[in-house]
């Protein structure tokens, strides 16, 4: 492998601590306020805590994820307070002001492998890994490739994991959740070297069985599912079951279904996710948390929690 022999120990710590040493992982995605604004942090159904960045860090530290994955600014501004939590830097980022019809998407570096590393060493944060965007099919998809691949191999030789977002999108594209471009993406994720490789569910007929040649495609790279916009838990849970349970997916990165609620609904439902993807519990099993009597349990915690942190302070 590409990860260099005196950082294998650490590659290894960081897989084990985001995957919790099953082979899947659970990424609490809070790297939408430069994607989509602030669309999705205000507006009919959105909490209004979501409107403050620091609810992302509250719901990764009183929540049960196996990694936050946000831009490096937000860890800068809120790291200090918020140490415990395992990080995925965000390396590139754009908005969703320029649409497709006037120009392929691309979105390139704004901080590199080598600048996280040495803020890692300095502060001490629990920077687990790096994730990167990939827009394939877009007429500047080879700048894209190319910085990923480069930032693969300098995030393994530092002993770091390696996300790549990949998304079909652009002129070329008719449409991006095409099963055989899903499949044909977590390839290209493999091909870069990736560890995980984050794609959108196909739609189709049956996406459930279609999404197996995804997972096939990526070989030994691990495929995880893009959350998408919110839906009622019941129905998110249900889906994630059948990601990971029928097509073999191996785990999934979502952000609105969790950061749009209230902190205590928020954390409830990763106690929930985190059942179906580190503890291979059924739906019904999942869903226990999210009973009444569960979430004035898991707030007596996070106030438990809150109250540890004041004292230390």
């Amino acid at each position: 492998m590409d990860i260099w022999e005196e950082n294998v120990n650490e590659y290894v710590s960081n897989y084990s601590a985001i995957t919790k040493e099953t082979g899947k992982l659970f990424i609490f995605a809070g790297d939408q306020k430069i994607e989509h604004l602030n669309n999705d942090f205000k507006g009919d159904g959105i909490s209004i805590e979501d409107a403050n960045p620091e609810h992302l860090f509250k719901i990764a530290k009183y929540g049960k994820i196996g990694a936050f994955a946000t831009q490096f600014g937000l860890i800068c501004r809120y790291g200090k307070d918020y140490p415990d939590i395992n990080y995925i830097v965000k390396l590139n980022s754009k908005t969703n002001l320029v649409e497709t019809c006037q120009k392929d998407p691309i979105s390139t570096l704004l901080i590199d492998v080598n600048d996280i590393v040495e803020f890692k060493k300095r502060t001490g944060l629990k920077i687990r890994g790096i994730g990167y965007t990939i827009y394939l099919g877009s007429e500047f998809e080879n700048i894209m490739l190319s910085e990923a691949s480069r930032l693969i191999h300098e995030a393994h030789k530092n002993g770091l994991i390696a996300v790549i977002w990949i998304y079909p999108r652009g002129k070329a594209i008719r449409n991006e959740k095409d099963p055989n471009l899903i499949a044909g993406a977590t390839g290209v994720g493999a091909c870069i070297g990736a560890d995980f490789v984050k794609v959108n569910y196909p739609k189709s007929k049956e996406p459930e069985v279609d999404f197996k040649d995804a997972v096939a495609s990526a070989g030994r790279t691990k495929v995880i599912c893009a959350g998408g916009s919110s839906k009622k838990p019941e129905e998110f849970l249900k889906i994630l079951s059948e990601q990971l349970n029928i097509s073999g997916a191996s785990g999934c990165a979502t952000g609105r279904n969790i950061h749009q609620k209230s902190l205590l609904d928020a954390v409830a439902l990763t106690y929930a996710i985190n059942e179906i993807v580190y503890n291979n519990k059924t739906v019904e099993d999942a869903l226990e948390f999210l009973k009444p009597e569960i979430k004035e349990k898991i707030r007596d915690e996070i106030l438990l929690k809150q109250y540890e942190s004041e004292k230390i302070k």
